[in-house]
This record gives C-alpha cells, structure tokens and sequence, in this order.
C-alpha cells in the first residue's frame, strides 16, 4: 500500500520508523511547520520531519490542512492509506475520504477510555492499572471513529508520564506496522465504540503541577508521576518553586510506621499537622502531610538548582519540621 503519514512529535516519529523498517511504501511525510525555539528563535524541525530527511522521504507543512489547496496536494500522491499519530490538526471529512482505505489513528489509550490530548498522563494521574494503544479508523469526531486493533500494558507502580510515553511509543509503533497489512486483507473487523464508556481528556498545562496539599497523599504521588517530565509537579519553599520528582504516598499507618524509623528526625504527628506541612525528615526523605495520609519525597529539585535526591538536598538545605509547602 501506498501510506501518507502525519504526524510530528517523537511519538509520532517511533511509528514512522516502524512503518518504514517493517517495509511499507511512505510516498509522502506531513507534519507540523517549522517553529522557532529559544531566545535565539531558531526555527526547528519537528521529530517527523528530522526523521523524513534522514529517509530521503518528501515532506509536505501546511499551516492549514483543511485549506483546498492543501487538500489538492494530498490528492496528488494517490495514497491507500493515511496513517495519523499526534499530528496536532484535526483532519475534515474531505481528507478523510481521501484514500481507499481511510484514515487511521494511533492513539495511546484503550478507547473509549481517554479521548483527547494527554491519554498516557491522564491514565497515570487517575491511578489506572493497565492502558495501551488503540488503531482506530478515523471519523469526524474527536477520537470517536472504529477500533481496529487494540493492545494493552501493564502501568507499574514506579511509572512516570515519561516512561509510559516511552512504552506506549514503541507499542504504537509495532501496532501500526501489524495492523497495515491485515487492513489492506480485510482481516481486521471494526469494532463500534461503546459512547456510555467514553472519557475525555484535555491538553496539559503548567498549572496542573501545583501540588494541592489538601488531597489525598495517592492523589498527589499519582500527580508527581504523571506529570514527570513535563510539566512537573511543584510546590514553593521559602517562596521557590520546589519541583518534585519522586514521592511515595503513606497512609495513616504506613505515615506512623516511617516517622518512627531510627534515621526520622523527632516530627510532628499528622493530626496535628495541616496540608502541606512537614511532618518530619531524615537523611533520606522529607515527609509532608495531606488531607488524608502524607507523601514521603524522595527527589526534587528547588529553582535555579539541578534535580537530586532528597538525601543530596538536605546536606545543603534545612527544612525544619513545621514548614508549610505552598
């Protein structure tokens, strides 16, 4: 089959290497344009792009994919297939009808489950247990058209949005490449989605970081995992934004059992303690309580200093007991 691929970010790269290294035709790359990064305002490419040079594949930018003249182009290339992961444009039914076998997508969830912009984060910030990747033929809707092929993983309780984005990728990938071949036979049978099961979730933003103190200590590890690397959780100490890395979340017992281990400076008990206040520390951890259970921080990193352990923190930092993270 003839495929067009679109896509730009680095999760959208690890599909097309896959396609490509599985043997199937690409007769044309589309990505996002070109765009300036940093204070120098350098124009960079995306993932895709650095990926189709390399390949010596022709690359196609437009700012407006629905635009007729941009349409017109596609047509061109007579493609069997579209293949689509994190293009960033939502594509009108007109180029949706384009090729013979449709649109496809590469979307990281189990759908319904997770429609939207941040599947691989949103599953982790809920505290799911299992995710995956889902090929879905592509209709009008967000998210919404057929399954094809579904596979899914296992998230493991030290998880990160980063390490789940890394699996997720490659799995995509492999699915994608599997998944072409059975489409063009016909073997694959779609599979209406279930709207009662259907979630949505949205972009990320900075903001989701700051750490609300007030909710329970599973809510605040869940959100220090999901949102490392970007945009990262966060508090302030002493006015600084203090990001946070690594955290464990204590219930009430597990909260009593940590404060009275050998290395645990005397603290406060956490029904006298407020949201965000620390309970205690020791030369490996700081322990902060929430509205229900604590958090014991394991790495961090305070503004302007490099990321580290809690143990290396702590040699050049004191945070006496009763300090309130904002």
């Amino acid at each position: 089959m003839k495929i067009v691929f679109m896509g730009t970010p680095d999760f959208a790269r690890t599909a097309l290497e896959k396609i490509l290294d599985a043997g199937h035709e690409v007769v044309l790359v589309v990505t996002q344009p070109d765009k300036p990064k940093g204070r120098s305002g350098e124009l960079q490419v995306s993932d895709v792009k650095a990926l189709a040079l390399e390949r010596g594949l022709p690359v196609f930018q437009p700012v407006k994919i629905r635009l007729p003249e941009n349409v017109a182009e596609l047509k061109k290339y007579d493609a069997d297939i579209y293949v689509v992961a994190a293009f960033g444009q939502i594509l009108p039914q007109e180029v949706l009808d384009i090729p013979r076998f449709g649109c496809v997508n590469i979307h990281a969830s189990l759908l319904p489950k997770y429609r939207g912009a941040a599947p691989i984060q949103q599953a982790i910030l809920d505290g799911e247990k299992e995710t995956g990747v889902t090929i879905m033929q592509m209709a009008a809707g967000m998210d919404t058209g057929d399954i094809l092929l579904q596979r899914s993983v296992a998230i493991s309780e030290d998880e990160t949005g980063g390490s789940l984005f890394d699996k997720l990728s490659v799995l995509g990938g492999e699915l994608i490449a599997e998944a072409l071949p059975m489409i063009e036979r016909g073997e694959l049978t779609p599979v209406t989605q279930d709207e009662a099961l259907a979630t949505r979730c949205g972009k990320l933003s900075k903001d989701m970081g700051h750490i609300d103190f007030s909710r329970d200590a599973s809510f605040v590890r869940n959100l220090v995992r999901g949102l490392n690397p970007w945009p990262s959780a966060y508090t302030y100490l002493d006015g600084k934004m203090l990001k946070i890395w690594k955290a464990e979340a204590l219930s009430d017992d597990g909260f009593r059992e940590s404060a009275g281990s050998p290395d645990m400076a005397e603290g406060i008990s956490l029904s006298e303690a407020v949201p965000g206040m620390v309970m205690a520390a020791s030369k490996d951890a700081i322990l902060v309580a929430c509205g229900k259970g604590a958090v014991r921080i394991l790495e961090l990193q305070l503004e302007g200093k490099k990321r580290m352990t809690t143990r290396d923190f702590l040699l050049g930092y004191k945070v006496p007991v009763g300090t309130v993270l904002k």
